[in-house]
């Protein structure tokens, strides 16, 4: 944490370092704070986004630089241009002459299915059984457990409707499941490849004591990647893009949040490439909180909480509400409210201090005056 300092310059952003070694043939350098990572080859279709990012979506050789690779991509022009060997052998020169790449060990991606590609892999790269893993459109052909002590390994898509659900910027992308096989893909890889591995927790801790201790939006946006982005799904408020979120941290969150603002967590579960916090917000209901009611950089954020629990808290929702369906001999129902307030968060903090089950014993009601008035009745209960 005596690192975390807002008094020095927010660390810079890594620039983009690409080299055109070919027509649709690559190589960008990492793009991570560490500085050197092992080395990637990505077989992908043609395309002439290979450095966008849109819409939050970066590209496959941004992200994977992001997760602290230098890439190479071999678009299918490339193998189609390229005689022999030649493509590959090129690849591997470049990240064996790179002094970014660290360990000697070199991965293979394919978003792209070229009838070349495997012939024209080197012979040094066919001489043992390497371990596979394949993402594959469509659902598993029989339930199976899957062996992963295996050599190789296959995840099933059911909603992909072919091998470009992962390949952003064609017709059949599908953000969910590239997201998931994003994950599958990592696990696999890093211990396969030494890392590179990142203390996440280091990473969020840092992000998140710029953003409620220090309170600093440059700083905060220096933990983030190029273009990152934040939801808050209840309020569908944050950002996506650097613009975006800069202006939403700036105006609407970071100096807006109380002095006493403390985070109580709960849990912490660690992946390969999320930390999941469950926690206890707490603050001064001072001002308006117009925001409530990829590597070793944050991609993203998503935060979420439970809008019922807030509105509760503050008293802005009623116990009961009018049964909005019409009922035999126009009965009148009101139904009580199924939202608990502090009691939540209390039960978060320890099981013991609320009962359980007090939900079920909520019933309807009857009642006689208009609904509107029924509705005040209970807001000033």
């Amino acid at each position: 944490m005596e690192d975390w300092d807002i008094s020095k310059p927010p660390a810079p952003l890594p620039s983009i370092n690409l080299t055109r070694l070919g027509p649709g043939f690559s190589f960008l350098l990492l793009l991570s704070r560490r500085g050197q990572g092992p080395g990637l080859i990505l077989l992908v279709p043609n395309t002439d986004h290979s450095l966008d990012i849109i819409d939050g979506v970066p590209s496959p050789l941004i992200k994977w630089a992001e997760e602290g690779y230098s890439v190479v991509e071999l678009q299918e022009q490339a193998l189609a241009g390229v005689s022999g060997h030649d493509a590959f052998t090129i690849a591997l020169d470049a990240l064996a002459a790179s002094k970014d790449c660290d360990n000697g060990k070199i991965g293979l991606i394919g978003m792209s299915i070229s009838p070349s590609a495997g012939a024209r892999l080197p012979r040094a790269c066919t001489l043992a059984a390497h371990p596979i893993l394949c993402h594959l459109a469509g659902t598993r052909p029989k339930p199976q457990s899957r062996q992963t002590s295996q050599p190789s390994s296959k995840y099933y898509y059911p909603t992909a409707k072919s091998f470009l659900f992962a390949a952003p910027f064609t017709d059949d992308f599908l953000y969910g499941p590239e997201s998931i096989s994003q994950t599958h893909s990592l696990s696999f890889l890093k211990p396969l490849m030494a890392g590179p591995y990142f203390d996440l927790e280091i990473i969020w801790d840092e992000h998140t004591f710029y953003e409620f201790t220090d309170r600093s939006v440059e700083h905060t946006m220096s933990t983030m990647v190029a273009q990152p982005y934040v939801k808050h799904v209840p309020t569908l408020t944050g950002g996506i893009g650097r613009e975006s979120l800069t202006h939403c941290y700036r105006h609407n969150f970071i100096f807006n949040n109380s002095a006493d603002t403390e985070i109580e967590l709960i849990s912490r579960s660690l992946g390969i490439d999320r930390v999941i916090d469950v926690f206890i917000f707490k603050f001064a209901h001072e001002w308006e909180l117009d925001w409530l009611i990829r590597g070793d950089r944050l991609h993203h954020e998503h935060i979420s909480w439970d809008q019922g629990t807030v509105l509760a808290h503050l008293g802005l929702i009623p116990a009961y509400l009018p049964f909005p369906c019409p009922l035999p001999d126009d009965r009148r129902v009101e139904y009580r409210v199924p939202v608990c307030g502090i009691g939540t968060a209390e039960k978060l903090r320890d099981h013991t201090v609320v009962p359980s089950n007090q939900l079920f014993e909520y019933k309807v009601r009857e009642y006689l005056e208009e609904p509107q008035d029924s509705e005040m009745r209970n807001a000033r209960s």
